[in-house]
């Protein structure tokens, strides 16, 4: 299977899109703040998602998936703040969290996949 074809990876994707929407609507003055940060977590699921699917070993590839699912979560953190600091509507909020939840839940998954290979 091509890392493309990889349910994960095109979550990820969608999600680093969605994410990048948000920072082009904040006002220059957080862009380089939280903008930039949030950015930087959502951008990194994917990466190291990638990353490890492009290992040789099932083992070394475990960390890079574990790498993205702390940025997952810092990207929860970073959209928790965005409904705090009222960047973004309730309903949005709620929409990039279900897709993060699922994400989360499909990566774990795809982990403990991982792990049986082991």
């Amino acid at each position: 299977m091509k890392l493309d074809d990889l349910e994960i990876y095109k979550l990820s994707l969608e999600l680093s899109e969605d994410f990048w929407q948000i920072f082009l609507e904040l006002p220059k003055q957080f862009r380089f703040s939280i903008g930039d940060q949030m950015i930087r977590s959502v951008d990194s699921i994917g990466a190291n998602i990638s990353e490890g699917y492009g290992r040789y070993h099932y083992r070394d590839s475990m960390k890079f998936y574990y790498n993205a699912r702390g940025s997952l979560f810092e990207t929860k953190h970073w959209l928790k703040l965005l409904l705090i600091r009222k960047f973004i509507s309730e309903e949005r909020h709620g929409e990039l969290l279900e897709k993060l939840n699922t994400l989360g839940v499909k990566l774990n998954n795809f982990i403990d996949t991982i792990k049986r290979k082991l």
